[in-house]
C-alpha cells in the first residue's frame, strides 16, 4: 500500500506491507509511523478499516485525516495486469544549450541594487550579469523534464544515503579516524548528531548528467554557496533578456529556504557569521533576506573585533547581544585548523584541548563554534557528510548505486587503468584536484592550500561540453530536501570556486529531443 507525500508522511510518502485482508479491515506491517513494539505474536503494525460495497468494490479509509492512499501494488508472477515500463531513451537526460536574441534593452539595469543582497552581487560581477565577460551573456542552458525529475529523485535519495553513511561513520571510531577531524572533537560531534541531527537548512549536490548517466561528485552541506544564482539571479536573467521558453528550476528555492527557517528551532537573535570575501557577502545578505522573511531577527558579524567576552566569560557581540544562535559562511575545517594551530602540530596537546576555554582577547571563529550555549547552523555533524573521506563509506555501503561513482581511499589498479579524479579529503573551491586520463597523463590539476590533506581517488566521470562548455549540473537541498538546480560552466573540466553560472532552463522531453535532432549529438562542443 502506498501513501502519498503530504501531512503525515510531509517529505517521504509511506509503503506498507499488507499481511492480512478481511471484509472489514486489512493488517499491514510498517516501520516509521507510531514507533512502537508490536503486540506479542502479532504479525503486523497496524489495522486499516476497509469495507466492501455492493458491486464488489474494495474500499480502504486512511489512518490520518491529513494523509492520502495512493492505492496499492501487487507483486505476482502473473503479468497480466502489470504496468509496462518504457525504456527512457537516454538522450532525454542531455543538456543543450540556449541563446536569447540580442534585445535594445539588454544594456540596462536589471538588478534591484535597493536591496543589498542584490547590490553585493552586482559590486561583486562588476555590473548587471549573470556569468563573466569571458561567457556569451545570451548563453544559457537547457534540460529537460524528465532530467528535473531525475535530479529531483538523486538529490532526496542521496541526501538519506549520505545520512545513513554519516551515522555509520560514528558508529566506528576506525572509520572516524579516516576523517582526520581531531579525537577531541568527537565527543562534540556525537553529541552534535544524537541531539540536533535534523538541525540541516540546506546543502549543494554537485552532479555530471548526460546520457551517460547521472553521477554525484560531493555534497556540501558545510558552507555551501551558489544559493542567491539559484534562487534569485538566474530568474531576473530571464526576465532581463527575456527568456520564457520552459520554467526556471530555481523558483522554489527562497521559499524553501524561508520555510526551512520557520521550522527550525531559533528562538532569539540570530548571528550571521560571515567570511569576509564579495561571494561570502552577498549569500550571506541572500540568506538573511529569507530568515527575516521567516520572523527571525539578524545580525551581520563580519569582524570578530565585534565581538566580545563578558564578565561571566560568554560572547556577545558590540550591542552586548549574547551570541546563542550562529549562522555561518566560514567553514567549519576554519575552525579545526584554529585549533590545530594552537597545537603547533602536537598530537598530544591536540588530544588534551579544551574546547569552549577563551584563549585569546577577541574570540575567535573557533571560541564562538564550539561553545556549549551556542546553537550553529549547519551543525558540527556536517563535517562528516561533507568531508570527501565519506565517498569511499558510500561506495562500500552502496555498490553499484546508478548515481555513485567507484571512491577508495587508495589508488587501485582499475582507477589506474579506466582514469580517475585525486581529491584532498577536506579542500573548497575545487583547489588540489588533480585529473588523470587512462592512459596516466594528467588531464587538469588546480592548486591550493590543501597539499597537506589525505585524499580520496574517485571514478573519471567527465562532465559534458555544452555549447563548447564543460558543464556540471548542481541541486540545492533545504531541510533534506530538493528545492532547486543550476549549472556551472567552465573552459576547463574542473569546476572551481571562479567558475561561471548561467541560467538553466527546464523544457519538455520532446523538445530536447527535437533539438538534438536538429542540431546534432551533445557533446561536440558545438554552439548554437
Amino acid at each position: 500500500m502506498v501513501w502519498s507525500e503530504g501531512g503525515e508522511f510531509e517529505r517521504t510518502g509511506h509503503v506498507a506491507v499488507v499481511t492480512e485482508v478481511f471484509s472489514d479491515r486489512i493488517r499491514i506491517a510498517e516501520q516509521n509511523v507510531r514507533h512502537q513494539v508490536w503486540e506479542d505474536g502479532a504479525d503486523y503494525a497496524r489495522e486499516i478499516p476497509a469495507r466492501v460495497t455492493e458491486d464488489g468494490s474494495y474500499w480502504v479509509r486512511c489512518s490520518f485525516s491529513d494523509a492520502s492512499i495512493l492505492g496499492w501494488v501487487i507483486q505476482t508472477d502473473d503479468d497480466l495486469h502489470a504496468e509496462p515500463l518504457t525504456e527512457l531513451d537516454p538522450r532525454v537526460l542531455n543538456l543543450v544549450p540556449g541563446r536569447v536574441r540580442p534585445a535594445a534593452r539588454e544594456g540596462n539595469t536589471w538588478l534591484n541594487v535597493a536591496n543589498p543582497d542584490e547590490a553585493a552581487y552586482v559590486a561583486m560581477m562588476g555590473g548587471h550579469k549573470l556569468a563573466s565577460d569571458a561567457i556569451d551573456p545570451h548563453f544559457y542552458v537547457r534540460m529537460s523534464e524528465t532530467a528535473a525529475a531525475e535530479l529531483k529523485r538523486a538529490t532526496d535519495e542521496l541526501h538519506a544515503l549520505f545520512m545513513h553513511a554519516t551515522d555509520y561513520v560514528l558508529q566506528d571510531d576506525a572509520r572516524l579516524a579516516r576523517f582526520n577531524i581531531p579525537r577531541v572533537l568527537w565527543p562534540k560531534i556525537h553529541q552534535s548528531w544524537d541531539n540536533r541531527r535534523n538541525q540541516l537548512i540546506t546543502g549543494r549536490f554537485d552532479f555530471t548528467l548526460s546520457e551517460r548517466g547521472l553521477k554525484v561528485y560531493e555534497y556540501n552541506c558545510d558552507s555551501a554557496s551558489c544559493h542567491m544564482e539559484c534562487g534569485k539571479v538566474q530568474g531576473l536573467w530571464a526576465d532581463h533578456y527575456g527568456c520564457d521558453e520552459g520554467r526556471d528550476p530555481g523558483d522554489r528555492l527562497y521559499r524553501m529556504l524561508v520555510q526551512s527557517w520557520q521550522d527550525s528551532d531559533v528562538d532569539g537573535l540570530l548571528h550571521i557569521l560571515v567570511d569576509p570575501n564579495p561571494e561570502e557577502t552577498y549569500h550571506a545578505l541572500f540568506m538573511r533576506e529569507a530568515l527575516e522573511r521567516a520572523g527571525i531577527r539578524t545580525r551581520i558579524i563580519d569582524r570578530f573585533d565585534r565581538l566580545r567576552w563578558d564578565m561571566l566569560g560568554e560572547i556577545v557581540d558590540d550591542e552586548g547581544n549574547p551570541v546563542r544562535w550562529v549562522w555561518k559562511t566560514w567553514a567549519w575545517e576554519t575552525a579545526l585548523d584554529q585549533i590545530r594551530a594552537e597545537c603547533e602540530g602536537d598530537a598530544m596537546r591536540l588530544d588534551s584541548y579544551r574546547l569552549g576555554e577563551r584563549r585569546a582577547e577577541t574570540p575567535r571563529l573557533v571560541d564562538v563554534l564550539l561553545r556549549p550555549e551556542v546553537m550553529v547552523y549547519e551543525p558540527l555533524w556536517t563535517l562528516i557528510p561533507s568531508n570527501k573521506a565519506i565517498l569511499p563509506v558510500l561506495a562500500e555501503l552502496f555498490p553499484d548505486h546508478p548515481y555513485l561513482l567507484s571512491t577508495h581511499y587508495a589508488l587501485n589498479d582499475e582507477l589506474r587503468h579506466n582514469g580517475y579524479v585525486e581529491k584532498p579529503i577536506v579542500g573548497r573551491c575545487g583547489s588540489n584536484i588533480r585529473m588523470v586520463g587512462a592512459d596516466a597523463d594528467v588531464i587538469e590539476s588546480s592548486s591550493g592550500q590543501f597539499t597537506d590533506r589525505d585524499s580520496i581517488y574517485q571514478e573519471l566521470f567527465s562532465l559534458p561540453v555544452v555549447g563548447g562548455l564543460h558543464v556540471q549540473m548542481t541541486t540545492f537541498s533545504a531541510a533534506g530536501k530538493y528545492a532547486g538546480s543550476a549549472v556551472r560552466v567552465g573552459s576547463s573540466p574542473l569546476i572551481a570556486g571562479g567558475s561561471d553560472l548561467v541560467a538553466l532552463r527546464v523544457i519538455e522531453d520532446r523538445d530536447i529531443l527535437g533539438l538534438q535532432e536538429e542540431e546534432g549529438p551533445v557533446g561536440a562542443g558545438y554552439q548554437i
